[in-house]
């Protein structure tokens, strides 16, 4: 009598191959998978990671794949967007004039002026956003909105010093290296787990480190702001008023600090004021232009 096996089979019938499983085949798969995610991860670090250069008015070595003419030419040509974005240039010239003084003033007389960078400075037609920012390459900007809200030059110097620490640290550079680094690290979790829930996951993650990295730009631009208002001839207290016309205009909108590109100006406020004790111990000179 012939003997039959139930193995791979249902009430003694036998299945096709189709329906038996596999599990040979299937840990084959997950391990190419997972070899596949492997190499990805691989190649965006080995290529964040080679990438370094170093900054000399930082101190810093930075992961930048950017040359600086890169830069420069990225900034020009976002400028136009930008401008007609925020309504414009203001039309009244002499309050241009005095943005191009303090702002030309404030390179030239820094550590910026020894920088390849090709700064130039737009006072924007907005009445009612209270912004100032820089492209990658030295495009600085401010909004009527906040300039009108300026109190004094030192003030003006403050936000535009602010500014330029952004473009000779090359934040937006390092912004988009990091940016770079972090979405290939959420492919290679994709591609090795199969899992779009596992690269949400990442990339949430991910979103969260790069925003801790946004805050500390802006303490090191406060900053450097701070060294170039002081070698321009301006009081670098300025900048705390400035800070203080931030936390008006932010109302009751603002959001945690956690979850925040910019840290909240009161905690601004707090490094500012050790930044200008660390360079004046004795108290700030009194020939200062507040």
């Amino acid at each position: 009598m012939a003997r039959y096996s139930n193995r791979g089979s249902v009430f003694g019938r036998r299945l096709p191959m189709s329906y038996r499983r596999r599990p040979s085949s299937h840990r084959s798969m997950n391990k190419a998978r997972l070899m596949l995610g492997l190499a990805v991860a691989v190649v965006s670090l080995i290529s964040y990671f080679g990438s370094s250069s170093y900054n000399p008015v930082t101190g810093e070595t930075q992961y930048i794949s950017l040359a600086p003419h890169q830069e420069i030419a990225m900034g020009l040509q976002a400028r136009p967007e930008l401008i007609q974005q925020y309504g414009g240039l203001y039309p009244d010239q002499s309050d241009q004039d005095l943005v191009d003084r303090v702002g030309y003033l404030l390179v030239n007389s820094s550590e910026a002026r020894a920088t390849e960078w090709n700064f130039e400075f737009h006072l924007l037609n907005d009445a009612q956003t209270v912004n100032a920012f820089a492209l990658p390459g030295g495009q600085v900007f401010i909004t009527y909105a906040l300039y009108d809200q300026l109190e004094s030059e030192g003030q003006l110097a403050g936000v535009l010093g602010h500014e330029i620490g952004h473009v000779v640290a090359r934040h937006g550079a390092q912004h988009m290296a990091k940016a770079g680094l972090t979405q290939g690290l959420i492919g290679a979790v994709m591609a090795g787990t199969g899992r779009q829930d596992a690269g949400r996951m990442a990339q949430m993650i991910g979103q969260m480190v790069n925003m801790k990295y946004g805050r500390d730009d802006e303490l090191q631009s406060d900053h450097l702001g701070i060294k170039f208002m002081v070698d321009g001839g301006y009081d670098p207290r300025s900048l705390i008023g400035v800070m203080e016309i931030l936390a008006r205009s932010m109302g009751g909108s603002r959001q945690p600090e956690f979850f925040s590109t910019h840290p909240n100006p009161e905690n601004r406020v707090e490094k500012i004021e050790m930044a200008i004790q660390s360079i004046f111990p004795n108290g700030v000179p009194n020939h200062l232009k507040p």
